[in-house]
């Protein structure tokens, strides 16, 4: 994860005066590439690094700047650098934070303040109550930090098996857990987990482990199982922007047609659009998939069924 990364750039930074890119990609084992970018983004974020060319040089800070971070306890620290996606503001978190902004240079400690305070998120849709993160986040947490093989119940009716947690990933109100197993790696959303129970065990992951790569990977097969089914509508140009709310990136604009708009859908099945689209009655055309028009023809008929002979009383 890239906080911890910068934070150990700066540390390193202060231990040894200069760097370059490749001794400080040699030392948190990643690319030069990612080191000099990593180096490029704590200047461009004001902390006082430069470079310094030719023979001899590196990167080094103004003047010797130094930043303590010497006052964060291990769960601090750890909760720190595991705020990647939709984490909780524990009291931990915030206690980390005060004490990185005593820490930082006084000329930074304004912009670091309200930066801090700029922007706030809201996990709640509108009308709906806030979901709270599974309780078994935070225990993989640690598991994964401390590199120490757990002991999971996955699903209903299935016998526990001992995976080795590698990194955990927070997609919207889901969480799931990138884990090394007997058949290689596999990918567990933490919300079926029934139970997890850390072992005494360690393990060493492997060392071309990324968790960003392994769940770009994830993501690519999902979207592939997204889009098995598609069908093109014809719609009001002014309607595209609810179809492309109602789709996201599943919502493909082609081109106007007679004063219309063509617009391709994409689902995992037929039904699922269909579900999305019965509520437009005829603001919209399905001109190319038989298997969503019948899905809404048998929509229709069940709600004619339900609904179509009931008498209605007159006001």
């Amino acid at each position: 994860m890239r906080a911890d990364r910068l934070v150990a750039t700066l540390m390193l930074m202060q231990t040894r005066g200069r760097v370059t890119a490749a001794e400080l990609a040699e030392e948190l084992e990643i690319s030069v590439a990612t080191a000099r970018r990593d180096l490029e983004a704590l200047s461009a974020a004001g902390v006082p690094v430069y470079p310094q060319p030719g023979r001899g040089g590196g990167w080094q800070l103004v003047g010797g700047a130094r930043t303590d971070l010497s006052g964060l306890t291990a769960d601090e620290a750890r909760s720190l650098f595991l705020l990647l996606g939709p984490a909780a503001a524990t009291p931990e978190v915030r206690s980390a934070l005060r004490k990185l902004l005593r820490a930082l240079p006084a000329t930074f400690r304004a912009e670091a303040s309200a930066a801090a305070a700029a922007v706030v998120v809201d996990p709640a849709g509108w009308g709906e109550p806030e979901r709270p993160r599974p309780p078994l986040v935070d225990l993989l947490q640690s598991t994964v930090v401390r590199r120490t093989r757990v002991s999971l119940m996955y699903g209903s009716g299935q016998d526990p098996r001992v995976v080795e947690p590698w990194g955990l990933v927070g997609k919207g109100e889901l969480w799931y857990l990138i884990a090394g197993t007997e058949r290689g790696r596999r990918t567990f959303r933490v919300d079926r987990i029934a139970e997890a129970r850390p072992t005494a065990e360690t393990f060493t992951p492997p060392e071309d482990f990324d968790l960003n790569a392994a769940w770009q990977e994830v993501v690519e097969v999902v979207e592939r199982k997204q889009t098995e089914t598609s069908a093109t509508v014809l719609v009001a140009p002014r309607h595209v922007r609810v179809l492309r709310d109602q789709f996201g990136r599943h919502c493909h604009v082609l081109e106007e047609h007679d004063g219309r708009t063509r617009v391709r859908l994409t689902a995992p099945r037929p039904i699922m659009i269909a579900q999305h689209l019965a509520g437009w009655g005829a603001l919209l055309e399905v001109v190319d998939s038989p298997e969503v028009e019948a899905e809404l023809a048998r929509l229709g008929s069940e709600l004619v069924a339900r609904y179509g002979s009931r008498d209605r009383a007159q006001p």
